[in-house]
């Protein structure tokens, strides 16, 4: 089933997952001789730090071993845990529909049973089109189940009302996920076309399809999908959000898709709004032809694949193994499947995941520790302020924009502020692909209830139950889950010292990106415009160029004569340095009498974040698109820049953690 989304906004609307693992905290227990120590601290503080943590994980031969996996790792048992619970003592009615769901997965027995029965009310309503008339509204059926196909359809911002949103129709109900792959002609694309078609094929067996029509309909099918690809967009382009905004009143829908019917289909998700974005009149106007031009039968082979694919992970074996093969291991380079537990955790997550992102906040924030992780965040906040006041780079009126906009802000804490609706028909343990429609079909409606003015902040675009600290640039929210206050961020047994080193620095991370190059295009108001005079940029501009100049003298970790790619690593570089220097300032603020113990404390915690092994095939990999720096260069790279992170451990300027005063690069000092 695929929870897709209209835009990845490129305008900073990503929720950036910054986080990382309880045992990367550590510190050693046989602490050096002082002189030494200091010594070591000052030429790579990163091997000091996490000599522990790197001790204990040697360099994999695949993938990578990161306190960011090891975060996210550990809120998945976590998320397991709740949900054995839920199935065995459930508390509440929530937590009976989690539990059942849970339990449903579980049994592979009865999934084993059950073959292809969930899906057959969709597949005998598919089965009942006639004529072009008919299309329409199975399309419009299958998109209320969480099925989109022919095209996509969700709410996004609207950018020219950011408190907003609207319903974005953009280009999809496609099986491949770049719509390259049915037209290039390479030998590769070819052969993976060749593989394509055999698992096409294999899905439409297992619906039903009798065998003397396999061949003909997976023609079919490739050459429906060939077809809405040949007037696609590329993926760079449909990830820019301005490609794909192009508001139109709902009420011409119909005189200019008749076929389509896609004032129905709006009608059919529960959607009343006046404007929808609706950027490639071609496309459509192409779709709307083919629904009259392209044969019933050949449709109908086209839906049944469709709706086999997206519900083959949660169906039988013979499904799951098919849907692995082709879309785990060719497309995805997976060997073996993930256990049977991970699988169906993924499956809820996907079809109820804010359901069980109430019950984990509920289960594993309390409210102490969501009281003090807010008082830090006004700490942050409140020293943010004063740093863009005194500030010698921006121009006045940048200055008040900054202010107004940084003391509007929202701040969310744990889950999302406003609840959804929780009334779901029961799901019973007896089906797991039927809960996967009952869960989808219920995500998908509050999905459709954020299109129209004043619900755009309706949920977040993360889960409470994943680790992340993200600033939402579009409603101007800063937020942090339930899931990212557990050590080594935030812990209610940690330190001062330690909570605004880790915690605190990350919320200063993300908090300085409402004012950055990108916040600059959404002032206070929430109202997308440039507020930045050309000095304000200009200033900013090479502050960037220094920081990317001296990440690109850094080696990449991994790759041998290979160095940092800075300008790519730019933004996420500057708003590092940013984070810890507020938060310095903070905690300077609330401890003003910190010992030398305490001072080093807070430098360490930003460097237990970062530890990282990664194998040469996966740097290879992420040094070509990571828009992060290894975290080696997270922690030396940015320390290296910050006065008091010398003064601590005694550095003195020019060595590699001490910057000389002329290299030193500052932001908000």
């Amino acid at each position: 089933m695929h929870n897709l989304r209209p835009l990845s906004i490129a305008l900073a609307l990503s929720l950036a997952t910054l986080l990382s693992a309880p045992d990367a905290v550590a510190a050693s227990k046989k602490a050096p001789a002082k002189a030494a120590a200091a010594s070591a601290a000052c030429t790579d503080f990163y091997d000091v730090a996490n000599a522990d943590w790197l001790k204990a994980h040697p360099v994999p031969q695949t993938g990578a071993v990161t306190a960011i996996g090891q975060l996210a790792e550990r809120a998945r048992q976590q998320q397991r845990q709740l949900l054995d619970t839920a199935m065995k003592t459930p508390q509440g009615n929530v937590q009976k529909l989690l539990g059942d769901f849970w339990a449903s997965g579980l049994d592979e027995a009865a999934v084993e049973t059950d073959g292809s029965r969930p899906i057959a009310p969709l597949l005998t309503r598919i089965d009942a089109i006639k004529k072009a008339k008919d299309i329409p509204a199975s399309i419009a059926a299958l998109h209320q189940v969480g099925i989109p196909v022919a095209f996509n359809f969700a709410p996004d911002v609207d950018l020219k009302a950011l408190d907003r949103h609207i319903g974005y129709f953009m280009q999809g109900g496609m099986g491949l996920p770049d719509p390259a792959f049915y037209t290039r002609t390479d030998a590769d694309t070819v052969a993976l076309m060749g593989r394509y078609r055999a698992y096409v094929k294999q899905i439409l067996a297992l619906t039903g399809t009798p065998a003397n029509r396999l061949e003909a309909d997976s023609q079919a099918v490739i050459a429906l999908e060939t077809e809405l690809a040949r007037n696609a967009h590329s993926l760079a382009g449909i990830n820019n959000p301005f490609n794909n905004y192009e508001p139109i009143a709902t009420r011409e829908l119909t005189a200019s898709y008749k076929n389509l019917q896609l004032d129905a289909f709006l009608k059919a998700q529960g959607v009343n709004d006046d404007l929808v974005s609706l950027s490639d009149p071609a496309l459509f106007k192409q779709l709307d032809g083919m629904i009259t031009r392209v044969k019933p039968e050949q449709w109908k082979a086209y839906l049944r694949w469709r709706v086999g694919d997206a519900m083959a992970p949660y169906l039988s074996k013979a499904y799951r193994d098919a849907e692995f093969e082709f879309r785990g291991r060719v497309l995805r380079g997976q060997t073996v499947p993930a256990p049977r537990w991970e699988q169906v955790l993924d499956a809820i997550n996907v079809a109820a995941g804010p359901m069980l992102g109430r019950e984990y906040a509920a289960a594993y924030l309390t409210p102490d520790a969501r009281r003090q992780a807010g008082l830090i965040v006004d700490k942050i906040r409140e020293t943010q302020v004063a740093a863009v006041k005194r500030s010698s780079w921006l121009s006045p009126e940048a200055k008040a924009e900054a202010v107004a906009k940084l003391q509007a802000m929202k701040i969310e804490i744990g889950a999302p502020i406003r609840d959804l609706d929780y009334t779901v028909q029961p799901m019973g343990r007896g089906s797991f692909g039927s809960n996967m429609l009952i869960a989808s079909t219920w995500r998908h409606a509050q999905e459709m209830k954020r299109i129209g003015k004043g619900n755009a902040d309706r949920r977040w675009d993360v889960l409470p139950q994943q680790p992340a600290l993200a600033y939402d640039l579009a409603q101007n929210r800063l937020i942090v889950t339930a899931a990212s206050l557990q050590g080594p961020i935030f812990t209610d047994t940690a330190s001062t010292a330690a909570k605004y080193g880790a915690y605190g620095s990350l919320v200063a991370h993300e908090i300085s990106r409402a004012i950055d190059a990108k916040g600059a295009l959404v002032d206070a108001k929430g109202e997308l415009r440039s507020w930045w005079t050309p000095a304000d940029k200009s200033a900013w501009t090479l502050l960037g160029n220094r920081v990317a100049a001296q990440f690109s003298g850094y080696a990449f970790p991994g790759v041998k004569n290979a160095k940092v790619n800075g300008e790519l690593t730019r933004d996420e570089n500057l708003a590092d340095l940013s984070g810890v220097e507020i938060s310095w300032e903070a905690f300077n603020a609330v401890q003003s009498a910190a010992k030398p113990a305490d001072r080093q404390a807070f430098f360490k915690a930003w460097a237990s974040l970062w530890p990282q092994q990664v194998s040469p095939s996966e740097a290879a990999q992420r040094l070509t698109s990571e828009i992060r720096a290894p975290g080696r260069w997270r922690t030396n790279g940015t320390l290296s820049n910050v006065p008091a992170f010398g003064a601590s451990f005694s550095c003195k300027p020019g060595q590699p953690m001490q910057r000389t005063d002329a290299e030193l690069i500052q932001i908000w000092r």
